[in-house]
């Protein structure tokens, strides 16, 4: 009798197909590992999307892409972003015949859109540790979809970065290209009169994906029937204006994006009067501690978002870690949040002068998770600007922010549990410019700003990319301001783990057939 251990082969063909890695050591083999030990990898493969920037005619808009140096994968490989478009599919899938497709696509294409969609990548990255970069002023610029392959794979990023001088979408608006996914949770978003936010699912497969929206304010879920069963075609993009997804106003509304099949990215554009407009990333998956990096110092009005997505009511306790210390904001130092209802809390100029970050932890033994986020606000009176932070996973291993600039760029790291200490490195310039490195330490319970040292001789962007050296975890954002008609405009975007590498576990034995 003959056997062969094929649930340990069904495990590690299935994290393969995961991971887009998988090795399996012949019989008799000099590289076996010991029962039980596990090794981490190399993604192979990665994919990121980038929404449609937005349509104003003085919008600029700035595409940077950049893989940090590592242990990568082959040495082969390509990490490049290209134009969404729209590919024929069946009438089940969208309701919509391929001719009906057909005509549409030909009414409404122009020679820039054809350009945009033949095929080229409109930014391609040539080299490990050195960002590349694109621009367009185009009005329909489309969403991008991208994806690296081999060395350029492990801890891929990439930024989108958009100037619009004036206006109702008036703002700098960042956000880092997101990975696909099957559920996001958007604390913060809106249908009041006064916001336009607009939901961007975008899909990089070749099978159409079909999606449903969800919105809870206040009271609890706000009534829709057309957030159900949006198709988003193959390798295409759907923005949704979230107020036309119900009737009710609500100012602060937590959107939820699941699909039912297939995978898409997803974020919000939000734009409100007198205060600008920028991008709504997800927040982390539900959980009973959330941390929010990187409130500004000079912050004039901080707005705390929190839902509770399960069955039971949550109650959190709401600290700011400054720079010397953790407390609790007078008079805010809780939060219930009913189950199913987005709760909000006014925090106003809560850092006072400091930078700051805020974390929710469970409060009279509550354990129900949240997702959260901020809306935060800088300036006064017509020259206030406005900007999101989502809750957010810490560093990890590593993790990276792309475009950022000679001038205007701010990191903050915050250790909610232990001091810790990072490693820091700018990269070379995206034109010219040497890296540089260096390492701080973040004591327990505090924020700290840093400008970063940007690379010498820079011309061009860099890349900063954050290692945890040791310590407890760290969690980061990155700001970036500029100053356009007088206005201090700024983003924010966190710093989650790359995931540039897969833990797989080992087998246990090797894969020989054994006889009896």
């Amino acid at each position: 009798m003959k056997s062969t251990p094929l649930s340990l082969i069904a495990g590690v063909v299935a994290l393969a197909a995961v991971t887009g890695f998988a090795a399996l050591n012949a019989p008799g083999g000099g590289d076996t590992t010991q029962a039980g030990a596990a090794a981490r990898l190399p993604v192979e493969r990665s994919s990121l999307l980038c929404p449609a920037p937005s349509t104003s005619d003085l919008a600029e808009t700035e595409y940077t892409s950049f893989t940090p140096k590592g242990e990568n994968g082959g040495e082969a490989g390509a990490a490049e972003l290209k134009a969404a478009e729209a590919l024929p599919v069946d009438e089940d899938a969208t309701g919509e015949d391929a001719d009906e497709e057909e005509d549409a696509d030909k009414d409404k294409g122009d020679a820039d859109k054809e350009k945009a969609s033949d095929g080229k990548p409109v930014v391609s990255l040539k080299d490990l540790g050195k960002p590349a970069t694109a621009d367009t002023t185009k009005t329909d610029a489309p969403a991008l979809v991208g994806t690296a392959t081999g060395r350029f794979a492990p801890g891929w990023t990439a930024q989108q970065t958009t100037t619009t001088a004036a206006g109702s979408a008036r703002g700098l608006l960042g956000v880092s290209c997101t990975a696909p996914d099957t559920d996001f949770w958007f604390p913060g978003a809106s249908t009041a009169a006064s916001r336009q936010d607009y939901v961007h699912l975008t899909n990089p497969d070749d099978t159409a994906a079909v999606a449903d929206i969800e919105l809870y304010g206040a009271d609890g879920p706000l009534k829709s029937d057309v957030g159900e069963g949006v198709t988003v075609p193959a390798r295409s993009s759907v923005p949704m204006l979230i107020s036309t997804l119900t009737s009710e106003a609500a100012t602060n509304v937590t959107v939820h994006v699941t699909t039912r099949t297939g995978r898409v990215g997803a974020v919000v554009n939000a734009a409100e009067d007198e205060v600008g407009s920028d991008w709504l990333a997800a927040s982390a998956d539900p959980a009973v501690t959330q941390v929010l990096p990187g409130i500004p110092a000079d912050a004039t009005s901080v707005r705390l978002v929190a839902f509770a997505p399960g069955e039971d009511d949550a109650d959190v306790k709401v600290q700011l870690m400054g720079k010397n210390a953790t407390f609790s904001p007078a008079g805010n130092a809780t939060l219930h949040i009913k189950s199913q209802m987005t709760a909000a809390l006014d925090l106003k100029d809560v850092t006072r002068g400091e930078p700051g970050s805020l974390r929710l932890s469970p409060a009279d033994g509550s354990r129900t998770p949240v997702v959260a986020a901020l809306r935060v606000v800088r300036g006064t009176g017509a020259k206030q600007e406005v900007a999101f932070i989502p809750a957010t996973e810490a560093v990890g291993e590593r993790a990276s922010v792309a475009d950022n600039r000679a001038k205007g760029s701010v990191l903050s790291l915050t250790a909610p549990g232990a001091t810790a200490e990072v490693k820091v490195t700018a990269s070379a310039g995206s034109e010219s410019g040497e890296g540089t490195v260096k390492t701080y330490t973040v004591k327990g319970g505090t924020t700290l700003e840093v400008t970063p040292e940007a690379p010498a001789g820079l011309k061009g962007g860099y890349a900063l990319t954050v290692e945890t050296e040791s310590g407890g975890p760290v969690h980061a954002a990155r700001t970036l301001k500029i100053t356009e008609g007088g206005v201090d405009m700024f983003t924010v975007q966190t710093l989650p783990d790359d995931g540039g590498s897969v833990e797989v576990p080992a087998a246990e034995q090797d894969l020989s057939v054994l006889d009896d």
